[in-house]
């Protein structure tokens, strides 16, 4: 289960389970002069708690492009990818999404190089379901002994003594899901996991889920202009399950000429791509974004966005902006 722990600027509307404390700026007698106490650009999308223990900034990182080409191999420039992790931490960033087909194996490596050891607070959470035959291809392959055997290896490569959040990167139709879950739960209960999540999973799946182990995060495709699984979102967040959209930029397909997206980012003074996280993190208190790059800048400019505040009549432009 997830709960908002505290809202940022980004959020216009409710909250969920225990509101927390948001550390403010102290005044310094100077007009306009303010000293943040510990806040950091990140921070300022406020907090989640997965699984009701495990409290995240609500603007993470997504680990897929410190890879090569076709998500395989290393990436062009190893050193500014590591520099990227790095940088996530520094601006406030506690949640960083990978899994071992990532590369294969190559992002998690560079996460363990650039952070280990890990600061405190930092959540490193992973995917197995996968398996890579080569760039851009992905083969689905959830066997219980091969669950088993990636958890083991992501332990190994991210050198952790437990992943804090172990996601099935989908559902394999080969193999009961009883039998799926089963792995995650003997992985869970030898103190291997703390967390499970699933990934690409519809209302009746995660239902289903749920009766064989305990949920705490689902990751979809999700976007501003790809909403095709609102009704998941709307589950998540009545069972205050996290929600972790993946392809949250839609890869250049947020603006034309005459998009309510560029009009709301002209209006604000940001990118397209800045107004699309904030509309998601304004969308639901369960959101937890996870943008991702391997270029320093363009960490920067994402985590700019937990700073826009949008408000209902943005919003409402906002939402015709679906298929856009």
């Amino acid at each position: 289960m997830a709960q908002l722990k505290s809202a940022g600027k980004a959020v216009q509307e409710g909250h969920v389970g225990q509101e927390g404390h948001t550390r403010r700026a102290e005044q310094e007698g100077h007009k306009g002069r303010t000293t943040q106490v510990d806040e950091k650009p990140a921070a300022k999308a406020g907090e989640l708690l997965i699984g009701n223990d495990l409290p995240v900034t609500r603007l993470g990182f997504g680990a897929m492009r410190l890879t090569g080409k076709g998500i395989w191999g290393d990436p062009e420039d190893r050193p500014e990818a590591i520099r990227v992790v790095r940088r996530a931490v520094e601006l406030g960033i506690n949640f960083i999404d990978t899994a071992d087909s990532y590369g294969p194996y190559v992002s998690e490596e560079i996460i363990a190089e650039a952070l280990h050891p890990y600061p405190a607070g930092v959540v490193i959470a992973t995917k197995a379901g996968y398996e890579r035959t080569g760039p851009d291809r992905w083969v689905v392959n959830c066997r219980p002994e091969r669950l088993t055997a990636a958890c083991l290896g992501s332990l190994k490569r991210l050198r952790l003594e437990r992943i804090d959040l172990f996601q099935l990167h989908r559902i394999d139709p080969k193999v009961p899901l009883e039998d799926q879950l089963g792995a995650l739960k003997d992985l869970q209960d030898a103190g291997k996991i703390k967390h499970i999540g699933l990934s690409e999973v519809s209302v009746p799946q995660i239902q289903l889920a749920q009766k064989i182990a305990p949920i705490v995060s689902v990751q979809n495709q999700y976007s501003i202009t790809d909403r095709g699984w609102e009704d998941v979102l709307e589950y998540c967040q009545k069972e205050k399950i996290a929600f972790i959209p993946w392809f949250p930029l839609a890869a250049g397909k947020l603006s034309g000429p005459r998009s309510a997206i560029r009009d709301v980012a002209k209006k604000l003074n940001a990118t397209p791509s800045q107004v699309a996280l904030a509309w998601l993190l304004a969308r639901s208190p369960v959101m937890l974004a996870i943008p991702g790059t391997s270029k320093v800048k363009h960490l920067e400019e994402n985590v700019a966005a937990a700073d826009l505040k949008i408000d209902a009549k943005e919003m409402e432009q906002l939402r015709h902006a679906a298929h856009a």
